[in-house]
């Protein structure tokens, strides 16, 4: 059964509470984790992972989203073998070593701006995003290049954490 999140904007604002704030606002961090174990075929509990990543910043509990390195010590500490780049020329050659992928970047809207996790897996017919978009309904296509789709979007400041399957036996996390 995969329950992937899409839109974290679809989620109720008193369910699955992120601090002070809902998911929908500033849970961005935990879901991108959470899709990324559903990628790899794990059992994840929402509730769980929100409660590693309020205790990861335990002055900021979530209220202003997920420390930027706070999924790679997600993984790492769950035993799974992690790698991390800024270097966007590099992304695309990790990202297509690794099982699943999240990348974090910031965006600017006119005066708006802010920062995202998404889910990224590399299929034969390219990058697929998980929760990327405000009025997502199921995953995205990025093409053959995240570089070339940070690029084209104006994404900037990203950082891809690519994460290695532990081992073939699927279980639960958390």
């Amino acid at each position: 059964m995969k329950d992937f999140i899409y839109c974290q904007r679809d989620i109720p604002k008193d369910k699955w509470r992120y601090g002070l704030r809902s998911s929908a606002a500033t849970g961005c961090g935990w879901i991108a984790t959470y899709n990324a174990l559903l990628l790899m075929g794990y059992k994840a509990f929402p509730q769980s992972i929100i409660r590693y990543f309020e205790k990861q910043l335990p002055v900021l509990n979530g209220n202003t989203g997920t420390f930027v390195l706070g999924p790679a010590m997600f993984f790492k500490q769950q035993g799974f073998s992690v790698s991390t780049t800024t270097r966007r020329k590099d992304f695309d050659s990790l990202a297509k070593q690794s099982d699943v992928n999240i990348v974090y970047f910031w965006w600017r809207n006119g005066f708006k701006i802010g920062a995202h996790f998404v889910a990224v897996k590399y299929t034969d017919k390219g990058f697929v995003g998980y929760n990327t978009y405000r009025q997502s309904k199921g995953p995205d296509y990025y093409g053959h290049s995240l570089d070339a789709f940070l690029k084209e979007k104006g994404y900037f400041g990203a950082l891809l954490t690519g994460i290695k399957n532990k081992n073939n036996k699927r279980e639960e996390i958390l």
